[in-house]
């Protein structure tokens, strides 16, 4: 039912990196980063610039992709 994260990796101001996402959120971002018209690199690359010192980059995609979700339901249904 629940998956263990898996390690990606990310290319973010040049360099190399990796976080650990669940499948669901990986495939999630992606297709985030498509809607968004971004490269997967350059999305995570937005997200690590925003994100504070004290959240790591992991948890900031996981936000980022569930209000990203949130809000496309809002606009569905601007009543909730």
């Amino acid at each position: 039912m629940f998956e263990r994260p898996a390690k990606h990796s990310l290319t973010l101001k040049g360099h190399r990196t990796s976080v650990s996402l669940e499948g669901d959120f990986w495939q999630a971002f992606r297709d985030v980063a498509k809607a968004k018209n971004m490269a997967l690199n350059e999305l995570a690359a937005q997200i690590d610039a925003e994100r504070g010192l004290d959240t790591g980059l992991a948890s900031a995609i996981r936000l980022y992709v569930f209000r990203w979700y949130r809000d496309q339901l809002t606009v569905q249904d601007p009543s909730t």
